[in-house]
């Protein structure tokens, strides 16, 4: 019904309408119908006006969506490096943690296994009684650990308690800034899960209205259709007005026949008197279009020509005939038009959704950078603080402890050589003892000799001698009495050993020397099974240090 075909109409029309008799022609009832029904058609008007809206929609759909994309393509550049950053941070923060408790943990061990060898010491100190042959027989019986001052042993303690408590504590702290840290991590996931929720619907979208795929981000996608369908938008919103024109010539040439045949003036007045009511709108593909209407029902009838008549009710009839199909193509446009602007409005929301959902991690990192990540840095670094001064403070606990076990330890090992060094004195005195007594045998052997040989020589010579010639004459023969001298400090008689005085010149030999045959000396005497054991337990300590 365009005008090209309304003009070949009129040419095939003009060559045969010598030929058309007038009882041919409709009938004013006719003409009337094609009249109501070519009004009715005008209500496709309202479709055509849909269409400018729609298109113009689609407009402000493409601006925004052109901003939103621009907006959210900036913030997510920005968002990758500073999610590089903060799961860096993280790591690093992870890292120092795991760090600092591994290190942690090793210096407990080491504590421990150092604390446990040192109680093992002192436990052995406290089972090991020493012997009552070293102490007085009024004492009460005393253990190796009784000998041991351990406030030393407890202020250690003390210490390192005071170390691992302190530890613990900023650690838990740590812990607890991750565990914020992590929460905080979380809630970013949850918000990239909504992002690449609304990035993957973009897409679908997109990809939706596409018939081709690709590879560029879902924003990219969208806007790059867009202008497609907004081009097919107008592409339908041009042809639903020049249909829309077809439609209104159709209805004035309906007009104008009814108008021509006798008595339709009157009905066409009172058909197409509300017809300016229906058609006050316009558009910007037929503006003014209702006063166009109007002003072709309020024009003066024009005469007109038999044949001119015989040519308008033949096109007419053929346009008549063609009018529901151009009804029904503007509803069919306008209905793809619909479908069309409800995939650019989806689109739109799409990208606008994932706008939203890239401001939202935006926003929340804003919040996390400015406030509380140099919360969750400071505190690892003071748990990094914290840790290096206690592990000072714990690697030298673990050295006093171990100095203490080596001490206590040479201590069992100084009781055990002790034993062992009265068991060689006894063995010395035992040899000494020997040497005396086969010395006095010798000397009582040699003085019955002489006391016998002296009484024999006075009896023979006794006689012929006079007694004041030698008082000696007569004196029985000299008795050898040995002195126990007390030994005094070994360093003093060292030190009268190189000078090369005597020993029993100095104050301790002096005040030492019994006379008679006392003790002058006392040497414990040890069980032999008290010796073995010192022995093997020397021996089974040398072993554990090869």
């Amino acid at each position: 019904m365009d005008s090209s075909r309304s003009s070949v109409a009129s040419d095939e029309t003009g060559g045969s309408q010598d030929n058309l008799q007038s009882d041919n022609m409709p009938q004013l009832k006719t003409l009337i119908s094609y009249l109501v029904a070519a009004k009715r058609s005008l209500s496709s008007i309202n479709h055509v006006w849909r269409a400018n809206e729609i298109v113009t929609a689609a407009r402000v759909a493409l601006e925004e969506s052109v901003t939103i994309s621009s907006r959210t393509g900036f913030l997510r550049r920005g968002l990758n490096s500073q999610l590089r950053l903060l799961y860096n941070v993280r790591t690093e923060v992870e890292h120092i943690s795991h760090r600092g408790r591994q290190d942690f943990a090793d210096a407990l061990k080491s504590l421990d296994a150092a604390d446990a060898q040192l109680k093992s010491t002192l436990g052995t100190l406290k089972s090991t009684i020493v012997h009552a042959s070293f102490r007085a027989e009024e004492q009460e019986p005393k253990s190796l650990r009784d000998f041991v001052d351990e406030r030393g042993v407890e202020k250690l303690h003390t210490a390192m308690k005071q170390s691992i408590d302190r530890t613990n504590g900023a650690r838990v702290e740590l812990d607890t800034s991750n565990k914020r840290f992590d929460d905080e991590l979380q809630s970013i996931k949850q918000a990239l899960r909504n992002y690449r929720s609304a990035t993957r619907l973009a897409s679908s979208r997109a990809s939706a209205s596409s018939s081709t795929s690709s590879n560029s981000d879902s924003g990219l996608l969208a806007l790059s259709n867009m202008p497609s369908l907004l081009q097919s938008l107008e592409a339908h919103a041009q042809e639903m007005a020049v249909l829309l024109e077809a439609l209104v010539r159709h209805f004035d040439l309906c007009v104008t026949a009814v108008k021509h045949t006798e008595g339709g003036g009157a009905a066409a007045r009172s058909i197409t008197q509300d017809v300016p009511a229906q058609v006050q709108g316009t558009s910007d593909a037929m503006p003014h279009i209702g006063e166009e209407i109007h002003a072709n029902l309020n024009a003066p009838l024009d005469p007109m020509t038999d044949a001119e008549y015989v040519e308008m009710v033949s096109v007419l009839m053929k346009d008549a005939l063609e009018a529901e199909d151009v009804v029904a193509e503007i509803q069919d446009r306008i209905l793809e038009m619909e479908s069309i602007h409800e995939r650019i409005s989806a689109q739109r929301g799409a990208l606008e959704a994932v706008s939203n959902a890239t401001l939202e991690i935006h926003q929340h990192l804003s919040t996390l950078a400015i406030t509380r990540l140099p919360q969750y840095i400071s505190q690892a670094h003071n748990f990094t603080n914290v840790w290096n001064e206690e592990h000072d403070r714990i690697k030298s606990g673990l050295t006093e402890l171990s100095n203490l076990h080596s001490l206590y330890e040479g201590f069992l090992d100084a009781y055990d050589s002790l034993i062992l060094e009265v068991h060689r004195r006894s063995q010395i005195r035992s040899r000494v003892e020997k040497v005396l007594r086969d010395t006095r045998n010798k000397l009582n052997h040699l003085y019955e000799e002489d006391v016998a040989a002296r009484e024999a020589f006075r009896v023979e010579q006794g006689d012929f001698l006079p007694s004041d010639i030698w008082p000696g004459i007569t004196h029985a023969p000299m008795q050898v009495q040995f002195l126990r001298l007390a030994g005094g400090q070994l360093e003093r008689v060292l030190e009268n050993a190189q000078d090369g005085e005597p020993s029993d010149s100095t104050p301790s030999a002096a005040k030492s020397i019994n006379t008679g045959f006392g003790e002058g000396e006392i040497i414990p005497s040890l069980p032999k099974d008290v010796v073995e054991q010192a022995y093997l337990n020397l021996k089974e300590r040398t072993k554990a240090f090869e």
